[in-house]
């Protein structure tokens, strides 16, 4: 993605000053938003490794990686907003081009966890 393209995760920031950093491993997120904001933006980008990299190994049994491959690749996303965000919850809707052309959402309350200074996603509350 070029670096005068805004990011995807729609926090108003060019990619390159916003997820790029740690989609490309320069640069660990600090807070549980940055992480989930750059995991949106994984999804958009197709990187599913960062996706399983960044999902906490007591629950990453629980996502198979082709499932999220085919998710992010036949999704077509439109943005996402984010609702609350604490120490370690996000909560937010992801909204997406479903079945017949219609926006769809993906509402989620998120828990994550930070070890070793790294943070990770643990599991979510679905809301649709």
């Amino acid at each position: 993605m070029p670096d005068n393209k805004f990011c995807p995760c729609d926090n108003n920031k060019q990619y390159s000053n916003c997820c790029e950093p740690f989609l490309l491993h320069k640069k660990a997120p600090q807070t549980a938003e940055q992480l989930m904001r750059s995991r949106y933006s994984a999804y958009v980008l197709g990187e599913i490794d960062y996706l399983i990299n960044t999902t906490h190994l007591s629950t990453r049994k629980n996502h198979q990686r082709k499932d999220i491959e085919n998710w992010s690749k036949e999704t077509n996303w439109q943005g996402l907003e984010i609702i609350q965000s604490t120490d370690s919850i996000v909560e937010f809707i992801a909204k997406f081009e479903g079945k017949n052309n219609s926006i769809e959402t993906h509402h989620e309350k998120s828990r994550f966890v930070q070890e070793n200074g790294q943070w990770f996603y643990l599991d979510g509350e679905f809301f649709n």
